[in-house]
């Protein structure tokens, strides 16, 4: 479906944020068109001035930028709107989706769609602050043109729920399609870790048991196991018996700790099993120890699932 849309996005830059990040997933997922324009946050020497990537079924097409000049706030934000505009204008096309990220981006999208030019809009609220300027004129100014972008686009995303209480609360506006769009964690497989002495009292054996109905709902899920042992080779004739092979990646020993690291931390989420007590029904050592696999899931930041 994506492979025939079109997708404006405008957003003011200085780091990354979830506007590069919409861009990221369309282009990875080769939408038809996307353009993607940016603009100075503030004035930075680092920074680049206004310009845009246009990019065409995952392939970048064409970037262009000016250089950054300093001018007096008030003007930039004239230049802005004016730009994204003159970008979408020159293109030619009429897009599926325009999303301005701030509201002088979404008042730009408004315009774009009297004009023709986009066919729906979206305001994706990154910053909200009732007071987002001293001067009280241009304070007024500034949420005026956010209620409008409220009132009149197809949708506002807003990244919490107290966006939508504050205009309520301080300036007793509701209205709109709002939506929370929180920012999510950008993970790029879906990977559970177990690293460890690959033994029948680690129950690994109980992870592989629950893999075919994971990919039911996750068909690209993985489970990469990291380590050697003597249960090893009966793990693999489990995943061969349960038809998952395909789903499972075993390592058998990984020499070099700085390897495993690695590995654990391009995963999604790490897994540890514990009993209190072992086969034998005796208290397992494990109990009275700090295991150190915890540590390492931690230390390479992954949330852990443990027992």
């Amino acid at each position: 479906m994506l492979a025939t849309k079109k997708v404006v996005i405008a957003t003011h830059v200085y780091t990354t944020g979830p506007a590069q990040d919409l861009k990221d997933y369309l282009v990875n997922n080769r939408c038809g068109k996307v353009l993607f324009i940016g603009h100075p946050l503030f004035y930075d020497p680092k920074l680049q001035g206004s310009g845009y990537e246009l990019y065409i079924q995952g392939d970048k097409k064409r970037e262009t930028h000016g250089r950054i000049k300093k001018i007096p706030e008030v003007l930039a934000y004239v230049k802005d709107i004016i730009l994204n505009v003159a970008y979408v204008m020159r293109t030619g096309d009429k897009w599926d989706l325009y999303v301005g990220s701030d509201n002088l981006n979404a008042l730009s999208g408004l315009v774009l769609k009297l004009l023709g030019r986009v066919t729906k809009t979206v305001y994706y609220v990154i910053d909200y602050n009732p007071k987002r300027f001293q001067n009280k004129m241009l304070n007024t100014i500034y949420h005026k043109i956010d209620q409008v972008c409220v009132t009149y686009c197809d949708e506002t995303w807003n990244l919490s729920p107290r966006m939508e209480v504050g205009r309520k609360e301080y300036f007793k506006f509701s209205g709109g399609h709002q939506k929370v769009v929180p920012v999510g964690v950008w993970l790029d497989k879906h990977t559970l870790v177990f690293m460890g002495h690959i033994t029948e009292k680690q129950g690994v054996q109980h992870i592989l048991d629950a893999v075919p109905s994971i990919i039911e709902k996750i068909p690209d899920f993985n489970l990469l196991v990291i380590g050697g042992g003597n249960f090893l080779d009966s793990l693999k004739s489990q995943a061969d018996k349960l038809g998952v092979t395909k789903h499972v990646t075993f390592t058998g020993h990984v020499k070099d700790h700085t390897d495993i690291e690695v590995m654990v931390s391009k995963s999604a989420v790490a897994v540890a099993l514990y009993d209190e007590h072992d086969a034998k029904g005796n208290i397992s050592f494990t109990y009275f120890s700090d295991p150190a696999k915890l540590k390492t899931y931690l230390a390479c930041g992954l949330p852990v699932l443990v027992t």
